[in-house]
Formats: C-alpha cells, sequence, structure tokens
C-alpha cells in the first residue's frame, strides 16, 4: 500500500465538507444511523465515502467498513482512491481488511433452483447461492459496521428486497446510501423504498451548484437536428399514407351514424357551459380535453366557452392527440352501434391504427410496437450528423477534441421487422455502424476513430498497430498477446489476448493521450463509473431517457482536466424528426424527456431545465419545422465554437443559492414597459396612486399646480426617459422608473392661459387610467401577499422578482423555497387568467365617469374625482389554492385592494357569484401567453 506520507491529497472541495457535516449527524442517531446523499457525477462521491469510513476507522478501529459498487470499475475506483488516501482496502469477501470493496452482483448471487421457487413467503436471502448466503452472514456478523452503497439506485432497481432484509439485518450499523440520481427521477416504489431505508434527503448538490464552484467544467447543451436518409423517408411517406386517408375519411359526411367531428363537438364544446364548466371537464378528463384544445389550435373544433390555451395545446394535434379521440369515439359510441355505417368505421380505423403504433382491442385503443419509432431512433442519419458535430468541433478546438460518442449497443438486434427490409438493417442503430460512419468520413478518419465495448475494440488496422505499440509501452508482456483481425471494410478488430476488463483501461489511456480523439462506445460500458478527464464532447446518440441516465451520461464530458484549466464541454443529442409521418415527432420528445429536471444555461445566462435551455425557441410541445433545421444548427455549431461565450455564461466562481425557483414567463398583449435591446429591466411592484371605489375615486398623486411663469406643454400620451416609453398606468411608471403623466404633472406648474384645458385634460387622464387592465406586476404582488397571508407560503410580496425582457416578455418569480415558488408559479398563473368555475371571483371598479365641464381649479379637480362614479365592473378569477376557503379568499381580497385597486369577492356557489360567473365565464383580459420554467438560482 502507498505510503501515505508520500502522497498528495487534495483539499475537501465545499459540498464534500457540507456532506460529511450533514452525514455526521446522521450517524449520531443511535437508532437510525443512516444516510441518503446526493453528489452529481465527478463531484467526488467516493471521497465523501472514503473520508467517512475513515473517520470511523480512526473513531473506532475495530469497525470494519464494507462498500457495496454497481460494477468492477468503480469497485476498481474505491480500492485505488482508498489506498491514496492510506486506507488498507481490498476486494477479499473474506472481510478481513478494514475496508472491503465489493460489486453488487458478488452478494446477490442467486442459486438456480432456489430462484424458480414461486413460494412468496421465501426471502430473497433464502434464494441467494451459498456463496452469496456466506457473504450476507459475513457481514451481518460484524459487530461494528459501516456500508456504502454506491449508487444505490441499482440495488433500487434490480434488489430492493435484497436491500431492505439486508438492512434489516445489520439494523445498526451506519448506512451511507451514494448516488448521483435526483430523488425526483426516482419511480413511485423505488421512492418509497428509499423513504423507508434512508428516510429524507441528508444531503444534495446540484451540477451546476458544482459547475460553479469550479470542480465541474462549464458546458453547452446542444442539438443537432436532422431529417432520416431518403430511403427511410419514402418509407415513412408510404407508413403514413393508411392514417393520412383515414383523417381525410373523417370529414366525409355520412362516415358514421355520428361523425368524428360532430362527436367532438358533442363532448367537448356542447356541454359547456351548458351542462358543466370548462374546468370541471378539464378536471375530469385532462388528457382528452387537452387534445381537444390542440384540435381546435388546428381549427379542426371550436373553442369551448372558458378553456384557455396554454402552451402545451399551441401546436399541432399529434398522433396521440388523434388516437386518443378516436378512441373515446370507437369505444363510447361506434363500438357500441348496431348502426351498420358504425361498423365500417370500426374496421377503417382498426386497420389503420397499426400505422401510428396502436391497435384496437375490446377494451378500447392500446399502444402497439411502432417501426416508426424504430426508423427514427437508428436512423442512417444519425451517425452521418455525429461526423458533422465532430469535424465542426475538432476545427474549433483542434487537438484538444477529445469526442465521446455514446449508443444503445455494439450491435442491434440481429432480426429486422420484415417491413423495414431495404430501409434498415441488423446493424442500423449500432456503435459498429457509428464507426463505419466515421471512418467513412474523411474529416473524421484522420482522428482514428476507437470503438469499445465490452466485447470488441475495433478501429482501422493503422490505428490498432498504435494501440498496440501504446501498450506495449505500459505492459509489454500484454502487448506480445494481442491479435489484430481484419474485418468488413475497413474495421478491423482487437480482442484477441485480452478481456474488457484490461482494454478498457489501456484504450481509456490511449484516448487521453490524443492517439485517437474519437471514441465510439456503449452507454453500459463508458456510462457509470468510467472516468476520461479529457472530453470535450459528447455525442448522444442513445435512447436511454430517464433522468438517472441522463445525468450519467452528461457526466462523461463534465469532468474538469488538470492539463486544461479552461476546459469546457459540449454536450450533443442528435435528433432525427421526419414531417412526412404523424409519428414523426417521436425522437423530438426524446429529447424533450432527456432534459426535463436537467440544467443548463440558455441564452439569456439563465440556468433552467427544459429543452429550453438549448435554444430558446424550442418547445417541449412540439419540434422545430424541419425547413428550420439548416440554421438551427449552423446556430449550435457557433455556439459550441465559442468556449469563452460558454465558460462567461456559467459565472463560476459566483455567489449561488443552489435553488430551484418556478418562474413564470408572461407575454402580455400589449407591453407597457419598453425595453432596450440585449437589455433586462427589473420592476419593483408599487401600488396605485389611485383608487376607484363604487361611490367616487380617490388619488394620491398630486393635482398640478397653476402658474403663468415657466411654460409647460402637456404631452397627449405619456413623455418617457428619452422620449421613449409608454405605459398604461401609474405602477408601470413608477416600476420602471420612467416618467409620465403624473409624475410630470406632480413635479411642475401648468402655465399658460389654457391652465383650465391642462387641469381638465388631467383629471381625464386620471380617469382614463381606470380602463384596462391593471399591471401584471400589481396582480402578482397582490397573490404574493394573499398567499403568504393564508399561510401557503413563506414570503409575501417582498419576495417578489420581476423582469421585463426584450420583447416584452415578463418574467415573474417568488424568491421563497422551491414550495413557495412552484405554489406562486400557479396561482399567478390562474390569476391573470380567463374566467374558468373558480369557487370565489374577485372584482375591480373601471370606467370611471369624465365632467363635462371644465375644471378651472386644483379645488375642482379634486372635487371632480371625488365625484367620479364608476359604471363598470370587471371580473378576475380568485387562484384556486386561495379559493378554497373563504378565509384564504378574504386574505386575497385585502391583498388585492392594497396593489390593485378597490374591488368585491364573490363565492361562486351563491346567486350573485353564480350569475357573474356565467356572465362572464371564458373573458380574458390580460389575453396573455404564459409559459412556466424552472430556474436554478
Amino acid at each position: 500500500m502507498p505510503d501515505p506520507h508520500t502522497l498528495t491529497v487534495p483539499p475537501l472541495r465545499i459540498h464534500q465538507r457540507e456532506a460529511l457535516a450533514a452525514l455526521a449527524g446522521a450517524w449520531d442517531d443511535a437508532e437510525h444511523p443512516r444516510a441518503w446523499v446526493v453528489l452529481p457525477p465527478g463531484a467526488g462521491k467516493t471521497r465523501v465515502g472514503l473520508e467517512a469510513v475513515a473517520a470511523e476507522l480512526r473513531a473506532h478501529p475495530d469497525t470494519r467498513a464494507v462498500v457495496l459498487a454497481p460494477n468492477t470499475a468503480i469497485q476498481s475506483q474505491w480500492i485505488a482512491e482508498a489506498q491514496t488516501l492510506g486506507l488498507d482496502a481490498s476486494d477479499d469477501k473474506s472481510l478481513a481488511s478494514p475496508l472491503t470493496c465489493l460489486t453488487y452482483q458478488s452478494l446477490a448471487v442467486f442459486d438456480s433452483e432456489a430462484a424458480d421457487d414461486d413460494d412468496s413467503t421465501t426471502t430473497v436471502v433464502d434464494r441467494l447461492h451459498p456463496n452469496g448466503v456466506a457473504l450476507f452472514d459475513r457481514i451481518r456478523a460484524e459487530p461494528r459496521l459501516v456500508l456504502v452503497l454506491d449508487e444505490c439506485h441499482h440495488l433500487l432497481e434490480v434488489w430492493g428486497r435484497l436491500l431492505a432484509e439486508l438492512l434489516e439485518a445489520v439494523d445498526r450499523a451506519h448506512v451511507l446510501a451514494l448516488t448521483a440520481t435526483p430523488p425526483e427521477s426516482l419511480a413511485g416504489e423505488q421512492r418509497a423504498l428509499v423513504d423507508q431505508l434512508f428516510g429524507s434527503i441528508r444531503y444534495r448538490v446540484s451540477v451546476p451548484a458544482v459547475v460553479k464552484e469550479g470542480h465541474l467544467a462549464p458546458f453547452d447543451e446542444l442539438v443537432w437536428l436532422t431529417t432520416p436518409t431518403p430511403t427511410e423517408e419514402d418509407w415513412l411517406t408510404s407508413e403514413a399514407l393508411r392514417f393520412t386517408e383515414l383523417t381525410t375519411l373523417l370529414t366525409t359526411p355520412g362516415f358514421g351514424s355520428v361523425g368524428f367531428y360532430e362527436w367532438l363537438t358533442a363532448r367537448f364544446v356542447e356541454p359547456v357551459p351548458a351542462t358543466t364548466t370548462w374546468a370541471a371537464l378539464a378536471e375530469r378528463e385532462p388528457d382528452l380535453c387537452d387534445s381537444a384544445l390542440r384540435m381546435h389550435h388546428a381549427g379542426l373544433l371550436a373553442l369551448p366557452v372558458g378553456a384557455r390555451l396554454r402552451e402545451e395545446h399551441r401546436h399541432a394535434p399529434s398522433a396521440e392527440d388523434w388516437v386518443r379521440l378516436l378512441g373515446d369515439w370507437l369505444l363510447h359510441h361506434v363500438a357500441e352501434s348496431d348502426n351498420p355505417a358504425d361498423a365500417e368505421v370500426l374496421a377503417v380505423v382498426k386497420a389503420a391504427l397499426p400505422s401510428v403504433g396502436y391497435q384496437w382491442t375490446r377494451r378500447g385503443v392500446r399502444r402497439g410496437r411502432s417501426t416508426v419509432e424504430r426508423v427514427l431512433a437508428r436512423s442512417y442519419a444519425k451517425p452521418g450528423a455525429a461526423a458533422q458535430i465532430i469535424a465542426a468541433e475538432h476545427a474549433a478546438i483542434g487537438e484538444r477534441t477529445r469526442a465521446l460518442v455514446l449508443c444503445d449497443h455494439e450491435r442491434a438486434s440481429a432480426t429486422v421487422p420484415v417491413t423495414l427490409a431495404g430501409v434498415l438493417d441488423a446493424e442500423a442503430g449500432s456503435a459498429l455502424a457509428a464507426l463505419d460512419a466515421l471512418l467513412a468520413d474523411p474529416d473524421t478518419a484522420l482522428l482514428h476513430p476507437m470503438l469499445v465495448t465490452g466485447s470488441v475494440v475495433a478501429a482501422s488496422e493503422a490505428t490498432l498497430r498504435d494501440l498496440v505499440a501504446f501498450v506495449a509501452d505500459r505492459d509489454l508482456d500484454l502487448a506480445a498477446k494481442l491479435v489484430i483481425e481484419a474485418g468488413a471494410g475497413a474495421v478491423s478488430t482487437c480482442t484477441s489476448g485480452w478481456t474488457s476488463r484490461t482494454w478498457v483501461g489501456h484504450v481509456t489511456a490511449f484516448f487521453e493521450a490524443g492517439r485517437t480523439q474519437v471514441l465510439v462506445g456503449t452507454r453500459g460500458l463508458l456510462g457509470e463509473g468510467w472516468n476520461a478527464r479529457g472530453v470535450s464532447t459528447l455525442i448522444d446518440l442513445t435512447t436511454a431517457t430517464t433522468l438517472t441516465a441522463v445525468v450519467q451520461t452528461r457526466g462523461r464530458a463534465l469532468r474538469t482536466d488538470p492539463t486544461w484549466p479552461d476546459k469546457v464541454a459540449t454536450n450533443w443529442t442528435v435528433v432525427c424528426v421526419s414531417e412526412a409521418h404523424l409519428k414523426g415527432d417521436n425522437d423530438w420528445f426524446r429529447l424533450v424527456r432527456k432534459h426535463q429536471g436537467f440544467h443548463g444555461v440558455d441564452a439569456d445566462g439563465d440556468i433552467v431545465d427544459g429543452v429550453a435551455h438549448i435554444e430558446a425557441s424550442f418547445s417541449p410541445y412540439a419540434p422545430p419545422p424541419v425547413a428550420s433545421f439548416d440554421a438551427l444548427n449552423a446556430r449550435m455549431l457557433v455556439a459550441a465554437a465559442d468556449r469563452d461565450a460558454i465558460r462567461e455564461a456559467w459565472a463560476v466562481g459566483e455567489p449561488y443559492e443552489d435553488v430551484t425557483l418556478t418562474a413564470l414567463r408572461v407575454r402580455p398583449a400589449t407591453s407597457p414597459v419598453v425595453v432596450p435591446p440585449d437589455e433586462v429591466v427589473a420592476l419593483t411592484p408599487a401600488p396605485p396612486t389611485w383608487r376607484l371605489a363604487s361611490d367616487g375615486m380617490t388619488t394620491d398623486s398630486p393635482v398640478p399646480a397653476t402658474s403663468w411663469r415657466t411654460p409647460l406643454a402637456l404631452a397627449a400620451g405619456t413623455a418617457g426617459v428619452g422620449g421613449a416609453t409608454t405605459f398604461v398606468g401609474p405602477w408601470a411608471v413608477a416600476a420602471a422608473g420612467t416618467v409620465g403623466v403624473l409624475a410630470t404633472l406632480g413635479q411642475a406648474a401648468v402655465t399658460g392661459r389654457d391652465h383650465a384645458d391642462t387641469l381638465t385634460q388631467w383629471v381625464r387622464s386620471q380617469l382614463a387610467l381606470t380602463t384596462g387592465v391593471p399591471p401584471l406586476e400589481a396582480v402578482a404582488a397582490a397573490v404574493a401577499d394573499g398567499l403568504a397571508a393564508a399561510g401557503l407560503t413563506s414570503v409575501g410580496a417582498p419576495g417578489l422578482a420581476v423582469d421585463v425582457h426584450p420583447g416584452g416578455e415578463y418574467r415573474f418569480r417568488l424568491v421563497g423555497t422551491e414550495t413557495d415558488a412552484e405554489v406562486f408559479a400557479v396561482a399567478f398563473d390562474e390569476a391573470i387568467g380567463p374566467v374558468g368555475a373558480p369557487r370565489y371571483i374577485v372584482s375591480r371598479f373601471t370606467d370611471a365617469q369624465a365632467p363635462d365641464d371644465p375644471i378651472r381649479t386644483r379645488a375642482g379637480a379634486r372635487k371632480a374625482l371625488q365625484a367620479a362614479r364608476a359604471s363598470a365592473e370587471a371580473w378576475h378569477p380568485v387562484p384556486t389554492v386561495l379559493g378554497r376557503n373563504a378565509t384564504s379568499a378574504n386574505h386575497y381580497l385585502a391583498a388585492w385592494r392594497r396593489w390593485v385597486g378597490e374591488g368585491r369577492l364573490l363565492a361562486a356557489a351563491k346567486p350573485e357569484g353564480a350569475g357573474i360567473v356565467a356572465a362572464v365565464s371564458g373573458e380574458d383580459p390580460f389575453a396573455a401567453t404564459t409559459v412556466m420554467r424552472r430556474h436554478w438560482s
């Protein structure tokens, strides 16, 4: 074992120290000394575990520590790093060393006969092979045990019951569960098991936080959009024909006793508001209602009263939408009908459904196998796209290029569906197909691409000969055993004389030395546990979409490189989209799932999750048009080449809070604030300077003085800083720092012979402010204070952050806890939305009447305002969370009066409220488009 006094051990990072402090607190619990710690790949989970073990060994020398890891690569890393720290570690199952590092598989070895036992009362331990039982008993017998479960999500996925039995057997052991998997990605059963076994998370840190600390490389998430090859596109076009014919038939009169569109109208339009409300219908059947609104967006259905199109509705109906609505029609009308016309409809629809990956059963429509999805996922256009990306990366960073291309499999399945004969072959989508493409492209062939998997090392013959020479410098005896075998085309292999346990390390070193600058492999081998610090570029060709897989995959590129202090990584996903088929967007939605919960920097420098951090125009609900692909790809290449801009956007070293807050982005019909290009204006909500009640108007704005000394012309409209600002109310003026009519007249004297006209115009301008809608930031403040007063959030309007971006988009956040932010975003979205079916509604008085006679004095101006009467009352929904009971609703009313103006609160269940809700249902005063995003800060 190395002498620890001769080794340089790096200091603990901030998040490592914090994790250890949290862990110590957990282990002080004598009844349940267990902890769950979440650290992303590259954040130093192994160091945290070893420091915790070392502390226990120092305090109690009789302790035995056991680490269970998911594979031999990670097991070896634990042993190597333990020895670097001066710990006595081994992989001996006798547990003779103070620290033993094993794989999960070494424990979970099942007896084949016991495994076939169907007795549900049999424990998992009873089904272990004798070797597994012996190891289980040795672990259980240790009087003082520390058990570390690395990447514990593997146990949850595969050996959850075994883990539960092991922890029950060692209930007083100190247990540390380490994982890079965020808890929100765990399935229901897995999350329940974690809660049962470990309780709440003791410590977690996010990827952005570790980047900010400088312990992970700044990175950019990018996408390359491609279309299928001509052969694939022709097949998709022909495959789509049957369903296209069906959608045409649906418009034909007499196609069914009740036509499809007639059925949709009867299901979603006519019942509202005759027998129900849209809100009630959407709550009862959310998926169907969402699909119906997308049909409306496509011009195929009227908009139901009270419905509001959100971001997810503003795109063409997907295959799933069509199938979901067709299934409802078939199941509840066509299949039940005795009409011969309906029997014909059922036969036609049944025949068309397989073309979009579905089938009809007696219980309704069910998802089936989709060859369309296979064509898109394994398109031959993808390896070609990878070659273009690598060539561009090499042009940008030259010798620093270390590209990692990850695929699902070394070889695709040996059989291809008959329907795909001549379209895809057995190797489509495989790592071997990717290597072929890279060797065939002269721009990437010069980078000596190489393939490494668990069963093969492959490259050009020249590259493999260089590899053997490289191995000879490291292990001459091993190199002498290696044999290079020529294969088909340009691909040769070198798999004789060694195994994957040996060759992965040598190939990795070969890659890091730059002898190959492109490494192709499978996610299983070159994913979790594989480290190469120099990886500059990741190209994801996999179909994996779980957050676990995405975090682990991205982690390969994010490690810092001591030889490259300014390293910046680019993570590319290749996506194949076809407009020839209704399911041609399937690969796009795979991209969307990959980025749900994964954070990146967007064009504004905000750290957000979802596809919006790749490109602001990207929607999680529909791909961009194919015609835009070339321009988008060019934009991605430009972004990837500017490594300095990527690093600057991450602002490494600046303070952070490591919280993710839901923000509501609002684009109003008209914006009251003009923002200079490339600037962001922060707004501070301010209460209104006037209040209009049913019996008169009061104002805090001073009535302008009149004088004959200094000429002042009152401009029609408003005057802003530089003469460029417009506004719709005094809140916007105060918030945006602009100077409008009120501020101008309140600070200067009005002069000239027409001072009576000026005073009259001023009063009328005050009264004109009672028309239109209140500023968004005023309503946001009312929502925030209402939530806080009701005890639903920990912070009110003082925690409200409002920014206006170029183009007029508002961004609202409540800066409190993550729960506070989410509750606020949902409630504010409802508050500025159309009136649907709220339990309470709140009003504001509007349209004050201007005086007919001229006003000659300031006293007359005050009197005219006080005499003003509201001629109308506008109604707005009380957000659901604030409308659950009268107490919460009244808290909102109080906040509304403070921030927006005078108004009334009515319950929709009472006669007056019910009548008003029926009258204004569907009205949308703000006509705003809203989008929710999760911002990290």
